[in-house]
């Protein structure tokens, strides 16, 4: 009989692709499905953006290119960084990955090792316990409240720390609960990193897609965490170009930026090369204005699903910073939340994911990146599901 290493064997398929996959299955089958489930905007990508790719097929741009990524691209992020996040890292500082799900992985299996923990605040990103049991690490989740707005306090990360602590993971905004930490309390959680050798993801993918406060990378609060930051993010979910596979890190560390271009030369190379000349336009300006109507659309859609869901008798939701998730609380109808977003699911046809697989019972995340129609149909179907339930 033949055998699987134990670490693909405990590696659990993305709750949020198998709700996603399910529901794409039974409307295959001709179900009236409406799913909330994908964490993926309905715009097409931007048109400059669109038109460079064209170009870039049309010039033969189609062979292999450094691992790190093409010099213009990484220019093109060195400057964005700085631009809007007053960041200074080095094109030498930078690597494009495919998607930054990948980055994260390349970060993750470059740091840590068995015994190594990593503090990971709850509820969180499907992916980021995945990666790091994947790697032997050992998660140690910092538990929030809704009262909180689901953001850790400067004493609870104080009190998680321990002599193998290695890493922790913040994502600002979050998903799946769209808060966003403001300047001042990144600079309050900073004071407490101080004097520490503990790494920092900043996972910042949806930073564009901000509501309520202004946006603050992590790495920007002080010389100190710039030098313990890995800055994460890329243009799934800004530039609507989630299929082109683009994301990207940044690190003061250049060894480590060294050992991570080493990992990706052995496993997949350089990104799409079409996809790095077309992302260009996705960080030089090009696309602002898309941008802003994609932010302005999502907004409208938030405060729409907000006030909806918060009528239906037994839900409760509160309104996120940013994003484009609700992250939903059904606990007085199903503390259950796999076993009510299954019946949802069976019983009227509305797809979201349970709040389980981000590490919080009791919720559901539901996610506004599609049409209001479609919104307001599905809003109705769970208002009648939990009426009845």
């Amino acid at each position: 009989m033949y055998s699987y290493s134990d670490r693909i064997n405990n590696l659990s398929e993305s709750i949020t692709i198998a709700i996603s996959t399910l529901a794409r299955d039974l409307k295959a089958q001709g179900k009236d499905i409406l799913s909330f489930s994908a964490g993926e905007p309905d715009f097409n990508t931007p048109q400059a953006i669109r038109e460079e790719a064209i170009k870039a097929i049309q010039e033969g741009f189609t062979k292999y290119t450094a691992v790190c990524g093409i010099p213009e691209l990484l220019q093109a992020i060195s400057d964005k960084l700085k631009r809007e996040n007053d960041l200074n890292y080095t094109t030498k500082e930078i690597i494009v990955s495919n998607g930054a799900k990948h980055s994260l992985f390349n970060v993750i299996a470059a740091l840590i090792q068995k015994g190594d923990e990593v503090l990971i605040p709850t509820p969180y990103w499907v992916t980021y316990p995945e990666l790091v049991s994947y790697s032997l690490g050992t998660n140690v989740f910092l538990q929030t409240t809704q009262g909180n707005n689901f953001k850790i306090t400067p004493q609870q990360l104080k009190d998680s720390i321990t002599p193998k602590t290695k890493m922790l993971i913040l994502t600002t905004p979050s998903n799946p609960t769209g808060m966003l930490y403001s300047k001042e309390e990144l600079q309050a959680l900073a004071e407490v990193l101080k004097g520490t050798n503990i790494w920092v993801i900043s996972d910042e993918i949806y930073e564009k897609l901000v509501y309520n406060g202004s946006f603050t990378s992590t790495a920007s609060i002080n010389s100190d965490m710039l030098e313990r930051t890995i800055t994460i993010n890329g243009l799934s979910k800004s530039v609507a170009m989630t299929g082109w596979r683009i994301g990207y890190l940044a690190c003061k560390d250049k060894k480590l930026c060294k050992l991570i271009d080493n990992l990706q030369s052995q496993s997949t190379s350089n990104v799409c090369s079409i996809t790095q000349r077309a992302s260009i336009a996705g960080l030089d300006g090009r696309a602002d204005e898309e941008i802003k109507k994609m932010r302005l659309a999502f907004e409208e859609r938030r405060d729409f699903a907000c006030k909806k869901i918060n009528a239906i008798k037994g839900l409760n939701v509160n309104t996120p910073d940013g994003a484009f998730y609700l992250f939903v609380n059904c606990s007085e109808i199903e503390y259950d939340s796999m076993h009510f977003c299954k019946s949802l699911l069976e019983k009227v046809g509305v797809a979201v994911v349970p709040g389980i697989g981000f590490g919080m019972d009791g919720y559901f995340r539901f996610s506004f990146a599609t049409d209001l129609k479609s919104i307001e149909e599905g809003i109705k179907r769970i208002e009648s599901f939990c009426n009845s339930h």
